[in-house]
C-alpha cells in the first residue's frame, strides 16, 4: 500500500486521542497509579497474544541482549516513568491540554539528539522549536487567565507533569530507535518495552505495598472497562502503529500526522468536558503543530 506509513501515523493520532480521554475519565474515578499499572497489565496480555498470532511465539527470546537493553530502558522511561506523570496530568488538566503539551516531545527529542548524538540544530529547527513552545505558552496563558489562585497552582502542577511526560516520551523514543535497528519487528519491540515497564512499575508498587490496593480499585467496573479499551487503543494498537509508521513513512510526515491528537480533541473536549474552546486555544494549537511539523521538515 502506497501510503501505509502515513495512514498508520494518522490512525496513531486517533488511538492516542481515544486512550487519553478514557484514561482521563478512569483516573478521575480510581486514580492515575491504578490506571497506569492496569493498562500495562492489559497491554502485556494483548501484546503476548498478538505476538503469538503474528510471529508464532509468546516472546522474542532470540533477540540480541543489547536490543533487550535498549528497548527495556525505553519501556522503563516511556511507560513506567513518563506515563505515570502524564496520567496524573490527564486528571489535572484534562486530555486536550495535556496532549497538547505532550506534542512537545519531538522538541525534547531534538534537543537530546543534539546533546547525545551530535545532530545539528539548524536555524529552521530552532525557529520551529520556538513556534511550538510559543503555541503551548499561548494556550496555557489563556487557561491561566480564567483561573483563580488555587486553580492556577493546580494548573501549574499539571503543566509540569505533562512536560515530564513529554520528556519521558522523547527519551523512550531515542532508546527505541537503537533497539529497532536492523529491522527488528515493531510488535516484538513493543512487547519488550511493555514488559520492562510493567516489571519496573510492579516492583515499585510492591515495595510501597500499593500493588494490591491499586488492583482492588478495579471493583469500579466502569473504570476497569475504560482502562481496558484505552489500553487496546494506546499501548497496544497506537504504539505498534507508531513504530510501523517510523519504518514506512518519512519521519517529518509521520511525526506531524501523529501529533494531530490535540486537534482531534478540540471538539471532543467541547462536547464531553463542556470546555469553551476559544479562538486563542485553536490558534495556539495550530501554532504548536506548525512548529512540530517544521521541526521535522527543516531536518
Amino acid at each position: 500500500m502506497r501510503y501505509a506509513g502515513e495512514l498508520a501515523s494518522l490512525l496513531t493520532a486517533f488511538c492516542w486521542s481515544t486512550n487519553s480521554v478514557l484514561f482521563s475519565l478512569a483516573g478521575q474515578r480510581v486514580g492515575s497509579p491504578t490506571v497506569n499499572i492496569t493498562r500495562l497489565a492489559w497491554a502485556l496480555l494483548a501484546m503476548v497474544l498478538l505476538h503469538v498470532l503474528v510471529l508464532g511465539s509468546p516472546f522474542p527470546v532470540g533477540a540480541e541482549p543489547w536490543r533487550f537493553g535498549w528497548l527495556g530502558i525505553s519501556g522503563l522511561i516511556g511507560f513506567a516513568l513518563g506515563d505515570a506523570v502524564l496520567f496524573e496530568a490527564f486528571v489535572r488538566l484534562g486530555p486536550r491540554l495535556a496532549m497538547l503539551i505532550m506534542t512537545l516531545w519531538p522538541v525534547f527529542a531534538t534537543v537530546l539528539a543534539w546533546a547525545f548524538l551530535g545532530e545539528r540544530l539548524s536555524a529552521g529547527r530552532l525557529a520551529s522549536m520556538g513556534a511550538a513552545l510559543g503555541g503551548i505558552a499561548w494556550v496555557v496563558a489563556d487557561k491561566a487567565s480564567k483561573a483563580d489562585g488555587v486553580s492556577r497552582k493546580h494548573l501549574a502542577g499539571g503543566v509540569l507533569l505533562a512536560l515530564g511526560g513529554a520528556v519521558g516520551q522523547a527519551t523512550g523514543f531515542l532508546f527505541s530507535r537503537f533497539g529497532l535497528e536492523g529491522g527488528f519487528h515493531p510488535i516484538s519491540a513493543n512487547l519488550v518495552r511493555v514488559s520492562a515497564g510493567i516489571l519496573a512499575l510492579s516492583l515499585w508498587m510492591a515495595l510501597r505495598r500499593e500493588l494490591v490496593p491499586n488492583f482492588a480499585k478495579l471493583k469500579d467496573r466502569k473504570a476497569a472497562l475504560m482502562i481496558a479499551i484505552g489500553a487496546a487503543a494506546g499501548p497496544v494498537t497506537g504504539v505498534v502503529l507508531s513504530l510501523y509508521a517510523q519504518t514506512r513513512a518519512p519521519q517529518g510526515v509521520a511525526a506531524t500526522l501523529m501529533s494531530l491528537s490535540p486537534v482531534i480533541l478540540l471538539p471532543v473536549s467541547a462536547w464531553l468536558y463542556k470546555e469553551k474552546i476559544t479562538w486563542r486555544a485553536v490558534g495556539g494549537t495550530a501554532l504548536t503543530l506548525a512548529g512540530v511539523a517544521g521541526l521535522f521538515l527543516a531536518a
